[in-house]
């Protein structure tokens, strides 16, 4: 009886074996041109990677694909299409981003995120998001005076609605200025302190000054804030760390470059 991971190694073996077996020869010859078996091995584990099963009906479409494809190609070397200096130009482009691909594809295997490394971003997002959560509206204006003009109609009791549409963030002033619920982390400085300040259903008696202009900013509700768990954004979390990595490689390469 053959124990598992035996079982694994030789059904292994046996898969490059028939792999090297398989890419002595073409799948298919074209006007004389053979089709060599490794595009089909590489069109092959494309279908496969978006979902198809591995199976003799796949093969032969991918063999006929390629017969068509480079049937086409002929036709157009024919023409001398290959020559000219727009399709040549494409012909390299397209060469240079598979070289690219398989670049950060071998960067990536070689330097995966850490468990270790998703728990810490974890803790440092969760830390940053604070344990409650803020459901504002505000009404966003350039100048101060105008803001003022702003609060002293709300003391005389017109609807926060109403004036918020004068509003220049345009992605709330229909909505009333609402902004939903969030966290302070997620709005400018300015913005997030006189927040936290205010008491519910109470709005800022004076303008909020930050970069984008001046706010008057009301406080509907606030309640805990639920973080989702680390299993729950695990993947998220590793993909984006996965990505910063690949930016900070290329950061890198760049940086080492002699670019004239």
């Amino acid at each position: 009886m053959i124990s598992t991971p035996n079982r694994l190694a030789l059904a292994l073996v046996a898969s490059l074996c028939s792999l090297g077996a398989v890419a002595a020869g073409p799948v298919a010859t074209v006007n004389g041109t053979p089709i060599p078996a490794a595009w089909a091995d590489a069109m092959m584990a494309e279908q496969k990677s978006q979902g198809a099963p591995d199976s003799e009906q796949l093969r032969k479409a991918v063999t006929e694909e390629l017969v068509r494809r480079e049937v086409i190609a002929q036709e157009a070397k024919k023409k001398g299409l290959d020559k000219q200096p727009a399709v040549a130009a494409q012909m390299d482009l397209a060469r240079q981003a598979i070289l690219v691909r398989a670049g950060l594809q071998e960067y990536v295997k070689a330097n995966p995120v850490s468990d270790a490394q998703v728990k810490a971003e974890y803790d440092k997002i969760k830390g940053n998001l604070g344990d409650k959560e803020y459901k504002v509206r505000h009404i966003l204006v350039e100048k101060e005076d105008d803001a003022k003009a702003i609060i002293s109609k709300l003391q005389s009791g017109q609807k926060f609605d109403d004036l918020a549409k004068d509003s220049k963030d345009p992605g709330s002033k229909d909505k009333g200025g609402d902004l939903g619920w969030s966290n302070p982390g997620m709005f400018v400085k300015p913005f997030s302190e006189a927040m936290v300040k205010l008491e519910k259903g109470k709005f800022t008696p004076q303008p909020v000054k930050s970069d984008f202009g001046y706010h008057v900013i009301l406080l509907e509700d606030v309640r805990a804030l639920k973080a989702p768990s680390l299993d729950e954004v695990k993947g998220q979390l590793t993909q984006r760390l996965q990505q910063q990595k690949v930016e900070q490689h290329i950061m890198d390469l760049r940086a080492q470059a002699t670019v004239k």
